[in-house]
C-alpha cells in the first residue's frame, strides 16, 4: 500500500481522524487477504480463539455485514495484541475487571470495553457452537464479570428541525445538493444513514449490484431512486434488517416537507439509481467522504463538535415523540421489530415526556379543586 500524505488534513483533525480510520481498514484488509483463507488452529489461548472465530468460514463472523466486521477486524487485532496470550481456561473476572480499566482508559471511554466485551462474548458463543470446552465456563465468568462494570450513558443529543435547515444550507452553499438531500432524508423519514447514502461491499459479497467500482472492487448497496414510486411513497427495506426480521419502512414523502423542498432540485430524467450521488464523482458517497462534508457542514451551520451525522435519525424519532406520535408508530416508521429499542435508544424527547406528565398531573389537580 502505497504512502499517503494527510498533511492538508492537520487543520482538520476530525476529517483527518476519519481519513485515518479508512486506511487502517485498508490496511488492515489487506493484511487478511495476504493471510490466505486457512482455519487458525485453536490452542486455547484467546488469541487463536479469535482468529479461528474470524477465519472459519461457518462462524458467525461471516454473517457480518462488511460495514460491521471492519469494527470486528479493528477490535479483534487490538485484543490480540493485548490479551492474545491469556489461556481460556485462566481467564478470571479480576482479569476483565482489570482489562475493562485499560480498554476504557479508566472510565473515559466506555463504549471501547463495551465493544471488546462484545467481540469476546462473540468469539466465546462460537467457541460454544463448535464445543471448545474452555468456552462454555468462560461465558459464565464474562457473564459475571460485565454486570458489575458500567456501560457508556446513551446519546442525548436532539438535532432541531432548525439545524436541519442550516445544515442543509450549508450544504448548498458548497455546492452538495446531495449532502442536503441525505439529510432532508435521514431526518424526516428516519432511514439510518448507511441506507440513504448506502454502503459499499466487496464485490464477492452477496447481492447483485449495477452500480460498481473496478477500480476498488466493491459494489454498492442503498436508497434508490426505483425504491420511490410514482406517488412519492418511499418503500424499503432496511440493510440492518432485510438478514433477519425483513421488516421495510415506508414513509409518503409528500408529507416531509423537507425532502419535498429537496427533490425540486432533481428533475424527474435525474431520478434513476442511487438517490444520494456525490457530484465530484458522480457515484455514490463513500463513508468516510460523506463524513468529511458532515464535519464541514457542521461547522458552516455553527453546530458542536459532539453532534454526529447519524445523530438525525433518532432526532426524528424523538421530535415524532415529542409531538405525541405512539411510540408503536414510530417503532413502525423507524423499522423496529420490538417499541423497547425505538424507546430505549432512539427516543431522545426526555423533556417534552417530563412536560406532558408533570401538565397531566396538574390538570388532575385542577380538576379535583
Amino acid at each position: 500500500m502505497k504512502r499517503e500524505n494527510l498533511r492538508h488534513l492537520l487543520d482538520r483533525p476530525e476529517e483527518l481522524v476519519n481519513r485515518c480510520h479508512y486506511l487502517e481498514g485498508q490496511l488492515e484488509a489487506l493484511i487478511q487477504e495476504q493471510s490466505g483463507s486457512e482455519i487458525a488452529t485453536f490452542d486455547g489461548t484467546l488469541g487463536s480463539l479469535l482468529k479461528k472465530y474470524q477465519t472459519d468460514p461457518d462462524s458467525p463472523y461471516f454473517s457480518l455485514r462488511p460495514k460491521s466486521r471492519k469494527p470486528y477486524d479493528s477490535y479483534i487485532r487490538k485484543l490480540i495484541r493485548h490479551v492474545g496470550g491469556q489461556r481460556l481456561n485462566e481467564i478470571t473476572g479480576i482479569d476483565l475487571k482489570k482489562w475493562h480499566n485499560t480498554w476504557s482508559a479508566n472510565g473515559q471511554k466506555l463504549a471501547a470495553s463495551k465493544m471488546s466485551r462484545a467481540v469476546i462474548d462473540a468469539a466465546v458463543s462460537y467457541g460454544i457452537m463448535t464445543r471448545l470446552p474452555e468456552c462454555l465456563e468462560l461465558r459464565e465468568v464474562l457473564k459475571a464479570a460485565s454486570r458489575r462494570l458500567p456501560l457508556p450513558k446513551r446519546r442525548e443529543v436532539v438535532i432541531t428541525a432548525e439545524q436541519v435547515v442550516a445544515l442543509r444550507a450549508a450544504a448548498h452553499a458548497a455546492g452538495r445538493p446531495s449532502s442536503a438531500l441525505a439529510y432532508a432524508l435521514v431526518y424526516e423519514t428516519t432511514l439510518r444513514l448507511w441506507d440513504v447514502i448506502g454502503q459499499w461491499v466487496p464485490i464477492d459479497s452477496p447481492g447483485i449490484s449495477d452500480v460498481q467500482n473496478a477500480r476498488t472492487g466493491n459494489k454498492w448497496f442503498g436508497l434508490r431512486w426505483e425504491d420511490i414510486d410514482g406517488n412519492l411513497v418511499l418503500r424499503y427495506v432496511p440493510s440492518k434488517t432485510s438478514m433477519k426480521t425483513g421488516l421495510s419502512v415506508t414513509y409518503p414523502l409528500t408529507q416531509a416537507p423537507m425532502v419535498m423542498e429537496e427533490l425540486a432540485n432533481w428533475p424527474e430524467e435525474r431520478r434513476t439509481g442511487p438517490v444520494v450521488v456525490y457530484e465530484m464523482n458522480g457515484r455514490p458517497y463513500l463513508s468516510e467522504v460523506f463524513s468529511s462534508m458532515w464535519c464541514r457542514d457542521r461547522k458552516a451551520a455553527g453546530m458542536p463538535d459532539h453532534i454526529w451525522a447519524r445523530d438525525l435519525r433518532a432526532s426524528g424519532i424523538s421530535e415524532a415523540r415529542a409531538a405525541g406520535v405512539a411510540t408503536d408508530d414510530a417503532a413502525k416508521v423507524a423499522g423496529h421489530a420490538s417499541t423497547k429499542t425505538t424507546s430505549a435508544v432512539y427516543d431522545r424527547a426526555a423533556l417534552e415526556a417530563a412536560e406532558r406528565f408533570a401538565e397531566a398531573r396538574t390538570s388532575k389537580r385542577n380538576k379535583a379543586e
